[in-house]
């Protein structure tokens, strides 16, 4: 009988396989992602640290600011992310990590008291966790649209069997995911087939 963790392991595989892709993903195995989300909000600090001199200088507007960093930062953080099953404190993790560099080239501390949605419009960037939720919604669009027989639509939208699993409560599954941010969005999974309409209905645009 295969664990979770080696079912999800051969599952990445199959599917970066299929694609010709190559996805680094932190697999725990515990079958969390805590690693992982750690391990590419240090992959936007470097980003940050090695285009510091650019983002801290004053004389550059804060708009080409905001613009870099949906550019080259923000990518850094959340390559991956449309396989995370996310929790509350990992979009914590995520939100903490951005405001603190949107703030940090704004020239502002939270002792200024200046509201994020102020530090937002400034440099013309969304919620990190509304783009969280776009790229696994835009990752599920993709799923849906394969054909039945494709290994990814197989590995992802079928149940598993045979697979030990602990006591406890059981870990939030990537589905699990994307059935609250359909409701949550309130948005038809059926539109999934339409590659137009779905582009359209998970867009978030930047302020």
């Amino acid at each position: 009988m295969k664990s979770i963790h080696e079912i999800t392991r051969a599952l990445v595989f199959e599917i970066c396989v299929y694609f010709n892709i190559f996805i680094l993903l932190m697999l725990q195995k515990d079958g969390d992602i805590d690693e992982d989300v750690r391990h590419r909000i240090s992959a936007g600090w470097l980003k940050w640290r090695q285009a510091s001199g650019i983002l801290c200088d004053k004389r550059v507007p804060q708009k080409l600011k905001g613009k870099f960093y949906r550019t080259a930062i923000r990518p850094a953080i959340l390559y991956g992310a449309e396989c995370w099953p996310t929790k509350r404190r990992h979009v914590q993790q995520l939100s903490v990590a951005e405001m603190r560099m949107l703030r940090w080239f704004c020239g502002h501390t939270r002792r200024d008291r200046v509201r994020n949605e102020v530090i937002r419009d400034r440099v013309g960037v969304a919620p990190i966790e509304e783009k969280l939720t776009q790229h696994r919604l835009r990752w599920f669009g993709h799923v849906q649209r394969r054909p039945p027989e494709a290994p990814v639509r197989n590995g992802i939208l079928e149940l598993v069997d045979n697979v030990k699993r602990g006591r406890g409560r059981p870990k939030l599954t990537w589905d699990e995911s994307v059935k609250r941010d359909l409701k949550d969005w309130n948005i038809s999974k059926e539109i999934a087939l339409d590659r137009s309409a779905w582009r359209l209905a998970i867009n978030v645009p930047e302020p």
